[in-house]
């Protein structure tokens, strides 16, 4: 049995994924990415390797592709694929209808449009502005003293989302706590958090054309608040995996069995000869 490894190297978090011959996830890994980039890589992929009780010694992985912002600091890789590439492959590989891929990070969001195999036809990312990432959401965790995993269940409590005009990070703390001394409720504020960030990412996604299937993908999946604010705005159900915050480093795996099936052929063709 062959494996393959994908490592997305984030700005936030490091992902690993193992998969076998026959395309399933067997071992996976999250990591905070820290300082030690480097470190972080090498972290994820040996837990995803315990995860899937795969032993190098014995059985090992055959290939492996880095992405994602750090994909050249994975030293062990044998190749690198950015993470549009890899999050576009991953999604349609999870949901094969996938037309649109939503992408948000903690640092940035990215729509994509792919083809029924997964290739890229268009993208575009927010990479300069935080306000419709993971990282204004954090900003919003922090003004309002509620934890990152508790923010999208308090949303959606709320019944009458406050606006937030405050298209910038660095003074999402300041409006926050305004809004907060005017006597507007946690949830609501919350939940008009969640509808700007809804909103900048519907706009990047509207740049490449919203087709379905919708996909959603990166950290951010997991919070239920955002996909029920996107499912709203876009009047239908976009695809969400348990395996969402992987799916760029599945994507990479998935590159990096490629590899290994196409040497075993040019291996097969050389024997002919």
């Amino acid at each position: 049995m062959a494996y393959a490894g994908g490592v997305d190297v984030g700005s936030t978090q490091t992902k690993a994924v193992i998969i076998n011959e026959d395309l399933q996830i067997v071992g996976r890994a999250l990591v905070d990415t820290g300082s030690n980039v480097v470190v972080a890589a090498q972290t994820a992929f040996d837990i995803a390797l315990r995860d899937g009780n795969i032993h190098e010694e014995e059985e090992g992985v055959e290939f492996v592709v880095g992405t994602g912002y750090g994909r050249y600091k994975v030293t062990f890789g044998d190749s690198q694929t950015t993470e549009i590439s890899c999050h576009g492959r991953g999604a349609v590989h999870m949901f094969p209808g996938t037309r649109t891929v939503v992408d948000m990070g903690g640092q940035d969001t990215k729509a994509i449009k792919v083809t029924p195999s997964g290739e890229i036809l268009d993208f575009v990312m927010n990479d300069k502005c935080a306000a419709g990432t993971g990282r204004f959401l954090g900003a919003a965790a922090s003004a309002l003293g509620v934890p990152l995993g508790e923010l999208g269940p308090v949303a959606l409590r709320s019944t009458r989302p406050t606006k937030i005009s405050t298209t910038c990070t660095v003074f999402a703390d300041g409006e926050i706590l305004s809004l907060i001394g005017k006597g507007k409720k946690v949830e609501d504020v919350l939940l008009g958090v969640h509808h700007s960030v809804v909103s900048r990412a519907l706009s990047l996604m509207r740049r490449v054309g919203i087709d379905k299937e919708v996909t959603f993908t990166g950290g951010v999946a997991n919070n239920i608040g955002m996909v029920t604010v996107l499912n709203e705005e876009l009047g239908f159900d976009c695809n969400v995996s348990s395996d969402s915050h992987f799916m760029g480093a599945l994507g990479a795996a998935l590159f990096a069995m490629d590899r290994i099936k196409a040497g075993r052929e040019s291996h097969g063709l050389a024997e002919v000869k």
